[in-house]
């Protein structure tokens, strides 16, 4: 079985025992260490319910949000066997009392550990390890595919715009360590995510003038400036062509000087 290399790098740092992972991109399914557990069709819902609200949920409020239709007698029923079906998969993913549901404390969930990842990141608050941690595509990291209920659209774009942002600051830190390769890589993965995104063809591009790479940065800012006029009928704004117009540093000279960029 096969995650994104991102999920599987944060599961091993964050743990070093075997705990059940409840898997929302791609899925939803649980793992437990190499083996894969499918969730019980009438409990997908449930678990997910539960998992996204990341605290106890009241019983009777799950019922009634799942199963709106009819009386609170049939919802309770309905959430009942949704429970006792959940429990025939043979891990441990909820706790359960009389009144409330929540998560198990043992169930680690990859959108949190991949949302805390891009947290550290955007905040400024990244270890070495979390500059290094690769996404190498963020359509990997699809959350619930094939679920179209408003709110798991919201919590998808939702996801996705921090990765992005994520991607964007991870690009800016590697740059300020020197680490040019990898910031273009990172840098890259954004670009290829959504082209038509700014923010990341300037990261894209500070990547390249700050290793002096100048040809390389109006090469970026070419094939942008092609797509977006294809595309939406516009040109780059105006800060960002003023990317090309910086005094741009000459390596290998001892007192520092700079020379204007060309163009």
């Amino acid at each position: 079985m096969m995650f994104p290399d991102i999920v599987q790098i944060l599961i091993r740092r964050h743990t070093t025992v075997e705990r059940p992972v409840l898997h929302l991109f791609s899925g939803p399914y649980v793992s437990l260490g190499a083996r894969r557990i499918d969730v019980p069709e009438g409990s997908k819902r449930l678990l997910v319910f539960v998992a996204l609200r990341r605290g106890p949920v009241e019983r009777r409020y799950a019922a009634g949000a799942l199963w709106p239709v009819g009386d609170d007698t049939r919802a309770a029923g309905n959430l009942r066997s949704a429970l006792w079906r959940l429990g025939k998969a043979g891990v441990n993913l909820l706790a359960v009392d009389q009144h409330s549901l929540m998560l198990h404390p043992d169930v680690l969930v990859d959108l949190d550990l991949v949302t805390s990842w891009a947290g550290r990141v955007v905040s400024g608050l990244a270890q070495p390890e979390d500059l290094s941690t690769p996404l190498r595509d963020v359509s990997d990291l699809d959350l619930l595919p094939g679920w179209y209920d408003d709110w798991a659209l919201m919590e998808r774009e939702r996801i996705r715009q921090r990765l992005l942002h994520a991607l964007e600051a991870q690009c800016r830190a590697l740059t300020a360590a020197g680490r040019y390769g990898d910031a273009v890589d990172v840098a890259m993965v954004a670009v290829l995510a959504d082209p038509l995104r700014e923010s990341a063809q300037r990261v894209l591009m500070e990547a390249h003038l700050s290793e002096g790479n100048w040809n390389e940065a109006r090469r970026s800012f070419e094939r942008y400036a092609r797509t977006l006029n294809r595309e939406l009928g516009v040109r780059p704004s105006s800060e960002l062509t003023a990317l090309l117009r910086r005094p741009q540093p000459v390596r290998g000279l001892g007192d520092g000087r700079a020379v204007p960029a060309a163009g």
